[in-house]
């Protein structure tokens, strides 16, 4: 499982026009000048499109890939035992703030739906989250606690890596710390993870009605992890 510079600070008014916008009463024509340029700003934007979600502005992601607006439907490349869950994958990104795409992601490569996986490493449940993220008096195969603390964990890592969707997969899988390393120094688990889901994400947050990074995956072993996801949720015939 860089900090920004800071804007530089506005330049001080002078004696001259000690005001602004607001000293009309001291000069009338500037102020008429500047009662037309808020008009004008304000009519500019109302006719541009929306901004999207506050943790996706600005929050470009390797090789194309971009952390998109909270919520959502997810894609029809996920795997049925994944479509299962989600009218609770749009609730749970949308109250992390998360795209539904990311996080239906990487449910899909982590559990592949089913809420009773657990890893030889003792990753638990949905999103493969570690006990020490839990308290005593939880229990983390409940879907909406797993979901919760995985989604945490997992928007920490997306923040780290200043909105890198390839590197905030590697920090959920490896360990935040990974961030700042190079790609190379990374365990060979991570590397195939941020590969998987980097490509997955992608073509789901396209519109593809495929994912062939998805068909790789599946074919590398993560079929028979859906089969058994399948069979917990008895999606199978």
């Amino acid at each position: 499982m860089s900090p920004r510079q800071p804007a530089p600070p506005p330049e001080p008014a002078t004696a001259s026009n000690p005001g602004g916008c607001l000293s009309g009463f001291v000069l009338p024509p500037l102020a008429v000048l500047c009662v037309g340029a808020i008009l004008a700003f304000f009519w500019l934007n109302a006719s541009l499109p929306a901004a999207p979600g506050a943790l996706a502005a600005g929050l470009t992601g390797f090789g194309g890939a971009q952390a998109a607006a909270p919520g959502g439907t997810i894609s029809a490349i996920f795997r049925p035992a994944v479509q299962y869950w989600n009218d609770q994958l749009e609730s749970w990104s949308g109250e992390a703030g998360l795209d539904s795409n990311l996080v239906a992601t990487v449910m899909q490569i982590e559990s592949c739906g089913n809420p009773q996986a657990r890893s030889q490493a003792g990753a638990i449940g949905l999103f493969q989250v570690m006990p020490d993220h839990f308290s005593l008096d939880e229990n983390p195969y409940l879907p909406d606690t797993n979901a919760e603390r995985g989604l945490a964990y997992l928007k920490r890592s997306l923040q780290a890596a200043g909105g890198d969707v390839r590197l905030a997969l590697a920090g959920y899988n490896g360990g935040i710390s990974l961030i700042g390393r190079p790609e190379l120094t990374w365990p060979g688990e991570t590397q195939r993870y941020a590969y998987w889901g980097s490509g997955i994400y992608a073509e789901a947050s396209a519109g593809a009605s495929e994912s062939l990074r998805l068909d790789e995956w599946l074919a590398a072993g993560g079929a028979s992890l859906c089969r058994e996801a399948e069979a917990s949720l008895g999606l199978n015939p």
